[in-house]
């Protein structure tokens, strides 16, 4: 595969932690399996967040704050760039 149709069929995930994209997303992935993922990471933050919000963190330290909402953070991103390939599809398609 050339680097061109490489460029044109993947598409970086945001990244947070690097200073260049290391993870990418299938463009040509089926939309269901583009939802399916999604949709599975969404679910796992709405749980995640259900759970702290519920529990007590009197012993945490501000260290565990960051590190909660930064697990939250980065699942909401590969959701967020997971749903612009959905919807730049979308728009391909009309």
């Amino acid at each position: 595969m050339k680097a061109e149709q490489l460029l044109s069929r993947f598409t970086p995930l945001t990244p947070i932690a690097t200073t260049q994209p290391i993870l990418f997303i299938d463009r040509t992935a089926p939309l269901t399996e583009l939802h399916a993922c999604a949709s599975e990471r969404l679910h796992a933050t709405l749980d995640y967040l259900t759970l702290m919000a519920c529990a007590t963190l009197r012993d945490s330290a501000a260290s565990d704050f960051n590190t909660l909402t930064n697990v939250a953070r980065i699942l909401v991103q590969d959701v967020t760039d997971v749903f612009g390939v959905i919807e730049q599809r979308g728009l391909e398609d009309q």
